[in-house]
């Protein structure tokens, strides 16, 4: 089969290569829309070349453009296909650690002899006041109003106790907090 010459126009170049470029491009990217800018892209560039140069071998030098304008495109999808993968395998391995953390919790480590020497420690730190509004709090559940009323002080006077308390606990506790958060600071 004898090579066409160089067309003269685009809508030649477009006319008599396009479908060619197409299907070749589309049987490797297996994407139509690609496909047709892959082909699309490339017929503008042989276009330009031919403006500005002799092409001997139109063919075969489409062809090039084609491969390796979808092997460009095929190596881009492998590299963003890699990385997705990869990003989901951590999401994976974060949710099963989280998971096995979740099964791991045991409430009996929560009441462990070291935690509550710590508790037993800090509340040892803190004011008798503040001790008393502690206990009165977590121990025995009373609301703050409740609290403010049996100490016959302000309300606003109990939250500073607490927060005094639980800032003391939170320092204390700050390996252990995971699993003590649940039971005094909510």
């Amino acid at each position: 089969m004898k090579e066409p010459s160089n067309p003269d126009s685009f809508a030649e170049l477009y006319a008599t290569y396009h479908q060619k470029c197409f299907l070749f491009t589309q049987s490797y990217v297996h994407d139509k829309f690609v496909a047709e800018d892959i082909a699309s892209d490339v017929l503008i560039k042989l276009y330009e070349m031919i403006r500005t140069e002799q092409i001997h071998n139109v063919s075969a030098y489409l062809l090039t453009l084609l491969k390796n304008k979808s092997l460009d495109y095929l190596k881009a999808l492998s590299t963003r296909k890699k990385a997705y993968d990869h990003l989901s395998e951590l999401g994976i391995e974060e949710l099963h650690f989280r998971i096995s953390s979740l099964e791991e919790c045991d409430p009996n480590i929560i009441f462990s002899k070291e935690i509550e020497q710590i508790i037993e420690h800090t509340l040892l730190e803190l004011s008798s006041q503040t001790r008393e509004i502690f206990v009165l709090s977590r121990y025995e559940n009373l609301s703050n109003k409740e609290i403010a009323l049996t100490l016959d002080m302000s309300v606003k006077n109990v939250e500073y106790h607490m927060s005094k308390a639980l800032k003391l606990l939170r320092l204390n506790l700050k390996d252990y907090l995971p699993s003590v958060l649940l039971l005094f600071f909510f």
